[in-house]
Order: C-alpha cells, then sequence, then structure tokens
C-alpha cells in the first residue's frame, strides 16, 4: 500500500510545463535563471547530470525522493538552497527529474512557497519510455544533445 505524502499539493498552479530546450534556452537567456535536479543521488552519478558550465551555472541538486521514500525536508531543503543563492521570488526556477513526474510536483510545491516562475521540465532528463520500454530515445536532455556530465 503507497503512503500518503508528507505534504498537501498546492491548491494554485506552477507556471507550467516546458521543453528541455525550452529550459536551456532560458538558463542561457536569463542570468538569474536556475535549474532544479530533483533526480536521486544514484541517478546523477550513474545516469549523468546536466551540465550547465558553458552558462556560468551550476544546477541546485536535492532529492524529492530518497530511498527511504519522499524527503520530508524537501521544502525546507529547497528554500535554504535558493535563500544561499540569493533566489528572488520572480526568479525562473526549472525543476527536472528522469521524466517529468518528481519535477512537476516539486515545482507545484515550490510555488507554493510563494515563487510566481516555477517550471516542469516536462521531458526529463532521460525522456519518455519508447516502444521497447528504454529511456533516452524519445526526448530528454540527453536526446536533446544537451550538454552533460557523467561522473
Amino acid at each position: 500500500m503507497a503512503s500518503k505524502p508528507p505534504f498537501e499539493m498546492p491548491e494554485g498552479d506552477y507556471a507550467g510545463d516546458v521543453t528541455c530546450q525550452e529550459a536551456w534556452d532560458a538558463l542561457a537567456d536569463s542570468p538569474a535563471a536556475v535549474l532544479v535536479d530533483v533526480r536521486t543521488q544514484v541517478e546523477w552519478q550513474l545516469i549523468g547530470q546536466p551540465d550547465l558550465s558553458s552558462l556560468d551555472k551550476e544546477p541546485v541538486y536535492l532529492q524529492w525522493v530518497t530511498m527511504q521514500g519522499v524527503n520530508e525536508s524537501f521544502l525546507e531543503d529547497l528554500q535554504a538552497a535558493l535563500d544561499e543563492r540569493g533566489v528572488a521570488k520572480d526568479t525562473l526556477l526549472y525543476f527536472m527529474c528522469q521524466s517529468g513526474g518528481r519535477s512537476k510536483m516539486s515545482a507545484m510545491q515550490c510555488a507554493a512557497l510563494g515563487y510566481k516562475q516555477c517550471f516542469n521540465v516536462a521531458d526529463g532528463f532521460e525522456g519518455k519510455l519508447d516502444e521497447c520500454e528504454h529511456r533516452n530515445s524519445v526526448d530528454g536532455w540527453k536526446v536533446a544533445g544537451l550538454p552533460w556530465t557523467q561522473a
């Protein structure tokens, strides 16, 4: 039986979905824009990480779920990370996960904190499953040819 998340989803809506390319373009065009990667540490290490070094930026890496389940301190940790970077409430914020599910929920949660421009990178880092149930062939950050690294 799935447990109920330790939070309530906000009544209001987040800013909406964008593609990886749209997120990249906004990150390149807006010096203040931030990418928040909410995948797990294992995903960052084994699958790869977005490389924003050519934009002179570093993503915020913050797990929305951990090996123990939903990260109950996600909002507190996110607020601290954004405060540390001096991120204003009207800053463009782009949330990315593997394929758009966790990132949509995290963008909605961030909007509930009062941030006005929280976007979900709907195709994620690896994209949707193809007909063989494999990722990295339909869409996503890697398929779009956007910069990434692997540890």
